[in-house]
This record gives C-alpha cells, sequence and structure tokens, in this order.
C-alpha cells in the first residue's frame, strides 16, 4: 500500500511539472510586453472595463498562437515599415516581413474573434 501511494506521488509530480512546463512554453511574454499590449488596446477600445477584459483576453490569445520571438519581429517590421525611404521600403517590401506581419494579423483576428 505505502509503495502505491509513493509510486501514485512520484506520477503526480510528474504530471504538476510537466504541466508547468507547457504552460511556461505557452506564457513566454513579459508582463511588461502584455501590459503596453493591452494599454494601447483599451486606448483603441475606449479605456472601459469592458476594452481591459477584452484587451487582456486578446493578448492572450496572441501569445497562444504566435511564440514571442515571433510577436517582437512583426512588431518591429510594423513600426519600421513606417519609416520614410529605402529602410522603410525594406521593412514594407521584403518576404520575410510580409510573412511576419501576416503571423501577426492572423493572430490578431484569432484574438477578435474570440476576445471581441
Amino acid at each position: 500500500m505505502r509503495r502505491r501511494l509513493i509510486v501514485v506521488g512520484i506520477v503526480l509530480l510528474a504530471a504538476g511539472a510537466a504541466a508547468r512546463a507547457r504552460a511556461q512554453d505557452l506564457n513566454d511574454y513579459p508582463t511588461s510586453a502584455r501590459v503596453d499590449y493591452v494599454f494601447a488596446c483599451m486606448k483603441a477600445n475606449g479605456d472601459s472595463r469592458r476594452a481591459l477584459d477584452q484587451c487582456s483576453c486578446s493578448i492572450d490569445i496572441i501569445a497562444s498562437v504566435l511564440p514571442y520571438e515571433r510577436y517582437v519581429t512583426a512588431e518591429t517590421v510594423l513600426s519600421m515599415s513606417q519609416t520614410i525611404g529605402n529602410l522603410g521600403t525594406q521593412f514594407r517590401t521584403t518576404e520575410q516581413a510580409k510573412t511576419a506581419l501576416n503571423d501577426l494579423r492572423r493572430a490578431q483576428a484569432e484574438a477578435e474573434v474570440r476576445c471581441f
């Protein structure tokens, strides 16, 4: 009986560790990045409690669809594509830039459907 309890305890510990590892993989966005997104989203959607809930949901969905590294890349492309001149053109026209923006837009569309 005691041996069985030990085995069950070990299995539960292993399952808990695996669940934490998966949750950590899904939560690779730093808090500051999430907060920045929510503030900007709320500003665009009315600065209300409802907007807070929807925008928090939105960044959670985006984070579940798009790894943080790809999110940063897309945000950088989006920002730099507004630059005038050759540098801005490179961020607007390269295939890598287009792919990064498309990934972000797909994640945002999923968040829009599920949260708003």
